[in-house]
């Protein structure tokens, strides 16, 4: 046995995983494993309602917003497939550094539109756009930027599931985080349990899953859920204290902070050896470039 599992080890797919690995613009599924995506996004063009709007600022912010406030931003169908269309246009977005993602109206999502959840009512149907939205949040945590989401009200089901795709996670005093799959008698769909895990571990995801632990600001911040609770309320200036927060993370030049995210990025999903070649082969797209050598022409490379 063990020599069948040494062969098994040495044919493992690790070459194909690593060509996909932050390559722009590819998912985790195609039609090999039974996802057509232009048949899943025919389904979901029939539920319209509400947007996603990007704005990029000209500091290297992205600000996406999900924008469907007479329904506290619940995603449609028409929603989820300019989520994707934003992150293309964000996966093409070199200048960028940061990224805030946002609900519109002081509170972030309240997960999926029921009237889609209840037309696309077959295990197929829930498979495929499981496997959509996992495409687009993998494709979203993967961008080279640094990535914040801003909870204002309640990020419940797949809006709590949309906050684990994010680097960071910022809360206001009265918001709170709620997956509450197990009460519609499915689980998380949208890559969010696995996410959950990595962020918290097994434990707190099981409490928090199960609905046994409610995530108030002060209990998402006590065990790690999120970073930081903004003292303001108000949907502008909460925006604004977000923006400064992000600011901490993203000075310098563009290179420089996308092969940053890059490289950690790596290590979250390659093991020791991959994430290792992995950040060499990110070195080199900035070692002897313009940010370094003027670095080191100042000869102050650890001086503020």
């Amino acid at each position: 046995m063990g020599k069948e599992m040494a062969s098994l080890l040495k044919t493992s797919p690790n070459a194909v995983k690593k060509r996909l690995l932050h390559q722009i613009g590819l998912s985790l599924y195609n039609t090999s494993h039974g996802f057509h995506e232009e048949e899943v996004k025919k389904k979901l063009e029939q539920f319209p309602g509400g947007s996603i709007d990007l704005q990029k600022e000209n500091n290297g912010i992205g600000i996406l917003t999900l924008n469907n406030p007479s329904k506290m931003n619940a995603f449609s169908g028409v929603m989820m497939l300019q989520l994707l269309e934003k992150v293309i246009e964000l996966e093409n977005w070199t200048e960028g550094k940061g990224l805030i993602i946002r609900g519109a109206k002081n509170t972030f999502s309240s997960g999926s539109d029921l009237n889609a959840v209840k037309a696309l009512g077959t295990p197929e149907d829930g498979m495929a756009v499981c496997m959509f939205m996992q495409n687009t949040l993998t494709r979203f945590m993967r961008l080279p930027l640094i990535s914040v989401a801003l909870v204002q009200g309640r990020a419940l089901g797949g809006g709590a599931e949309v906050t684990t795709a994010c680097d960071f996670r910022l809360m206001t005093t009265q918001s709170e985080i709620r997956f509450v799959h197990k009460e519609m008698g499915i689980i998380p769909s949208w890559g969010g349990a696995t996410r959950l895990v990595e962020i918290i571990g097994g434990r707190q995801a099981l409490k928090v899953l199960s609905g046994a632990l409610k995530l108030d600001s002060e209990k998402a911040l006590n065990i790690g859920m999120v970073d930081d609770i903004l003292p303001s309320s108000d949907e502008t200036e909460c925006l604004k204290e977000a923006q400064e927060w992000l600011q901490q993370f993203i000075k310098g030049p563009p290179e420089v902070i996308r092969a940053l995210k890059k490289s950690v990025s790596s290590c979250k999903e390659l093991c020791l050896e991959e994430a290792l070649q992995r950040e060499r082969d990110i070195l080199g797209t900035v070692w002897g470039g313009p940010a370094n050598l003027e670095a080191v022409a100042r000869k102050g490379k650890f001086n503020k």
